[in-house]
Parts: C-alpha cells; sequence; structure tokens
C-alpha cells in the first residue's frame, strides 16, 4: 500500500499538485465505516513515507475523528480535512487548535442511509431540502467557521468546502459551482472537489471513468466563480486547466501585462 501511494504521489507531485490528501475511509456514498484503529493503521505509514519524501509539499489527512487526526499530524501530517466540519468528534476541534493546523470545513447534508444507487452511473447522496440553496450554504459555512474559531481555531487557519456531492441534487450541485461567488463574501478560501463525482455523470450520461473532461469544466468555471483550491483526481490535466483558468481571469481589461 504504501508502495502504491508513493508511486501515485510521485506522480501527481510531478503534474504539479501542491497538496497531498491521504485517507483511510471512504466518503462515497454507500461506504462502510471505520474504526479509528484501522483508520490509523491505513493512513499513518502512507503519511510517514509521504512527509520523508515530500518535505516541501503539503500532506492532508482527511479524517472527521480526533485520534486519527492526532495520529496523522504526529506522522507529518500539515492540514486536517474533515468531511463533516469538526462535528462528528467532540475532540477533534480542540485537537486542530492545539496543533495549529489548517482546517478544511466541509457543508454536508448527506445522510449515510439515503443513497440512490445506479448501477452504471454509481451511487449518490440525495439531496436535501434548501430554503435557499446559496443562502442557507452561506449561513451554515458561516457557523461552521465561527464555531471552529469559538474552538480557538485561527481564522486564517480556516478553508471552506461547500461540500459538492454531498446532500445536494445534480441541479443543486451545478448551481453551486456556477453560483460559488456569493460564498465569497464570507472571507475564507474556498475548497471545491468535483471531480468524478456522480453529477456529472448524471448531467453527461458518463460512468466514473469517462468524466475527467466535465471534471475540467467545473474546475474552470470554479476557479473563475472564486474557488481557491480544488481537489481532483486527474492532477496534469487539472493543472493546466488551472492554470489557464488563472491566467485568463487575472488578465487586465486593457490587455496589458
Amino acid at each position: 500500500m504504501v508502495g502504491r501511494a508513493l508511486d501515485q504521489a510521485t506522480r501527481f507531485v510531478a503534474a504539479g499538485a501542491d497538496i497531498l490528501d491521504v485517507g483511510g475511509e471512504s466518503t462515497r456514498p454507500g461506504s462502510s465505516p471505520v474504526d479509528a484503529g484501522e483508520e490509523i493503521a491505513r493512513v499513518v505509514p502512507v503519511i510517514e513515507a509521504l512527509a520523508g519524501r515530500f518535505p516541501e509539499t503539503a500532506i492532508s489527512v482527511d479524517t472527521s475523528k480526533a485520534a486519527v487526526a492526532a495520529a496523522a499530524i504526529d506522522a507529518g501530517a500539515d492540514w486536517l480535512n474533515d468531511v463533516w466540519a469538526l462535528k462528528a468528534d467532540p475532540d477533534i476541534a480542540a485537537l486542530a487548535a492545539d496543533r495549529g493546523v489548517p482546517v478544511v470545513l466541509m457543508h454536508n447534508r448527506s445522510r449515510p442511509k439515503a443513497v440512490e444507487t445506479d448501477v452504471r452511473l454509481g451511487s449518490r447522496y440525495l439531496g436535501a431540502n434548501y430554503s435557499h440553496l446559496m443562502e442557507d450554504i452561506a449561513a451554515e459555512l458561516r457557523a461552521l467557521a465561527v464555531d471552529a474559531e469559538d474552538a480557538g481555531i485561527a481564522r486564517d487557519r480556516i478553508i471552506l468546502d461547500p461540500g459538492i456531492g454531498f446532500g445536494k441534487t445534480v441541479s443543486q450541485n451545478l448551481a453551486l459551482i456556477n453560483h460559488l461567488d456569493r460564498l465569497k463574501t464570507l472571507g475564507y478560501p474556498l475548497l471545491i472537489g468535483p471531480s468524478r463525482k456522480s453529477f456529472i455523470g448524471k448531467t453527461l450520461d458518463l460512468d466514473a471513468g469517462e468524466r475527467d473532461e466535465g471534471t475540467a469544466a467545473c474546475i474552470a468555471i470554479g476557479i473563475a466563480r472564486g474557488a481557491d483550491i480544488v481537489r481532483v483526481h486527474d492532477v496534469q490535466g487539472a493543472v493546466r486547466v488551472a492554470r489557464m483558468t488563472d491566467a485568463i481571469v487575472r488578465a487586465p481589461a486593457d490587455g496589458q501585462g
């Protein structure tokens, strides 16, 4: 497992990845939970190896458990990426504050058992009800950030993720990307993770292995609307899309520069 992870990370870093995200428990719809001990056994050897091989590249641990986060940070992880935004474990917020690591807080209205499965297109979380999609997500992200700051996490250590694919319908995911700029007023960096998700498959009628072009479109629009970080599978393609999109959105109106 460690050898495969190092090989993959080597390709990712060579392609331009700035952050390596390591997780020991799947967050895919319908996946089974993993206990802390097993999760630690999965992630710590990988993180130790990555930290030794790529000291200049940030390593993120994707977990909602305080014990896993502590072990991962001890092993060399630099960031904490929590899909439940510090709400699944009562001890994880204090740990993050004590360690001073950047924390990704994800908006998540998904329900583990509310899953729709398509044999070809895969599983997806069913959408939740929103009074007004963007206003509701903004308000809930703001509350998550306030709670994190109240727990002692510095404001400049907080990154917000609107949770594409988690408790949103296909239409809601599309709208979220298109109107991502409405979340910039919250004043925190934004991370998005649309890569190969089922809403792309539903939109284009494609299975997971054919969604990189759809992912590229999401990345380009997301960056144009204000995303600062993108979480992807196809690093080389995503880096090229991100750099080109950045060049376009930063180009001055007078064409100089």
